[in-house]
């Protein structure tokens, strides 16, 4: 995805979130409101799977074949946390 792309998935997330909003004051149903959510769930974790994938082949790939050790090791942190963090959630 590009940077194009990526903001326009996000602004249709942005608009799925005001709907799911505007589904809670009308009282719908919990089930809808959960399948609401677990679309809009869906839809961040490829706009992050996207933007991850193009860290790891630009960025990550860069460090590896860089000189520098302590910018090798900063940036394998930096994936171990992103993943570490995707687990707690």
């Amino acid at each position: 995805m590009d940077k194009d792309d990526i903001l326009r998935r996000l602004k249709n997330v942005e608009g799925h979130v005001r709907g799911i909003a505007g589904m809670v004051e009308k009282d719908v149903y919990c089930i809808d409101l959960i399948q609401q959510i677990q679309a809009v769930q869906a839809a961040l974790n490829k706009i992050r799977s996207s933007i991850l994938n193009d860290h790891l082949n630009s960025c990550l790939v860069t460090a590896l074949r860089g000189d520098d050790p302590a910018e090798r090791e900063r940036v394998l942190k930096e994936i171990a946390e992103v993943y570490e963090m995707a687990s707690k959630v």
